[in-house]
C-alpha cells in the first residue's frame, strides 16, 4: 500500500507522461502517411484563416492590440516582399526619342529598355546603417547625467515602486503620438516640454525660420535618448524646409534637412 501511494504521488508530480522519442517520425518512415493526411492538412490550413479572423474580432483590450500589431507587421512584410518582386521584374523606357538611321536588331532591346536595378538586402542594410550614423559637429558635448535627465516618479498604492521616470528636458514626439496607459508607461514626457517646431537660422540668408521638426536623428548622450526624442546640446534633428523653396542642383525641392541646433 505504501509503495502504491508513493507511485501515485510521483506520477501526479510528473504530470502526464511525455513522449521520450520521435515515434511519429519513425512510424511515418516505416508505414508512410495516412491516406487522407495531405487533404486534412490542406483543409486545416484553409480553416486557419477564418479561425484567426474570428479570434481577432472577438479579442478585446491589450490582447486585441497585440493581435492587431502582429497582423499589421505581417501585412507590411508581405507588401514589402511583393514590391521587391515587382521592382525586380519592371522594365522602363529610357529614351522615347526616335533616332535617325536604322538600329541593329541586337541593339533594339538593349537600347530601348533597361531593367530596374534591385539592391540586395545586404546593400540596403548597409545604407540604413550609414543613414543612422550621424556625426555630431560639437566634438565635446557635456554628458547629461541620468539624475539630471530623469526625475523619479513613485507609483503604486503605497508609493514604494520607483520604476517610472519623468523626462526633464525638451523632447519631440510625432503628430500621431498617443500616450500609453499609466499602468504601462515607463517614461513620461510632459506636454509642456514637447516641441514640434524649432527656430532655424539659415547661414546664407541670415534669417531665422520657425520650421516643423520631422524627427530626432541622434542624441550624443546615447541611443536611448534618441529613441525618446530628447533634445539636448549637440542633438541632430531633421526639419521640414519645404516652405523655404530650396532646390537641389538637379532641380528637386528639398523637403527635409538634417541640422544640429544649439539647445542649452
Amino acid at each position: 500500500m505504501l509503495v502504491a501511494s508513493i507511485l501515485f504521488r510521483s506520477r501526479s508530480a510528473w504530470g502526464p507522461y511525455q513522449p521520450q522519442g520521435d515515434y511519429i517520425e519513425l512510424h511515418r518512415k516505416r508505414h508512410g502517411y495516412r491516406h487522407d493526411h495531405f487533404e486534412r492538412k490542406r483543409k486545416k490550413e484553409a480553416r486557419e484563416v477564418h479561425k484567426r479572423s474570428e479570434t481577432a474580432q472577438k479579442a478585446l483590450g491589450i490582447k486585441g492590440k497585440l493581435i492587431a500589431k502582429r497582423r499589421y507587421a505581417e501585412k507590411a512584410l508581405m507588401k514589402k516582399t511583393l514590391l521587391m518582386h515587382e521592382e525586380s521584374s519592371t522594365r522602363r523606357k529610357v529614351d522615347d526619342n526616335v533616332r535617325e538611321g536604322a538600329i541593329p536588331a541586337y541593339l533594339l532591346d538593349r537600347d530601348e529598355t533597361t531593367r530596374a536595378k534591385v539592391l540586395s538586402n545586404t546593400i540596403k542594410q548597409k545604407r540604413k546603417e550609414k543613414a543612422g550614423k550621424w556625426e555630431v559637429p560639437l566634438p565635446k558635448v557635456r554628458p547629461v547625467a541620468e539624475d539630471e535627465m530623469f526625475r523619479v516618479i513613485r507609483s503604486g498604492k503605497r508609493k514604494t515602486k520607483q520604476w517610472k521616470r519623468m523626462i526633464t528636458k525638451a523632447t519631440f514626439v510625432g503628430p500621431s503620438f498617443t500616450r500609453k496607459p499609466p499602468k504601462y508607461e515607463r517614461f513620461i514626457r510632459p506636454s509642456g516640454l514637447r516641441f514640434t517646431k524649432a527656430h532655424i537660422t539659415h547661414p546664407e540668408l541670415k534669417c531665422t525660420f520657425n520650421l516643423e521638426i520631422i524627427g530626432v536623428k541622434k542624441n550624443p548622450n546615447g541611443p536611448m535618448y534618441t529613441s525618446l526624442g530628447v533634445m539636448t546640446k549637440g542633438t541632430i534633428i531633421e526639419v521640414n524646409v519645404s516652405e523655404l523653396g530650396l532646390v537641389t542642383p538637379a532641380g528637386k525641392v528639398v523637403w527635409g534637412t538634417v541640422i544640429s541646433p544649439t539647445v542649452d
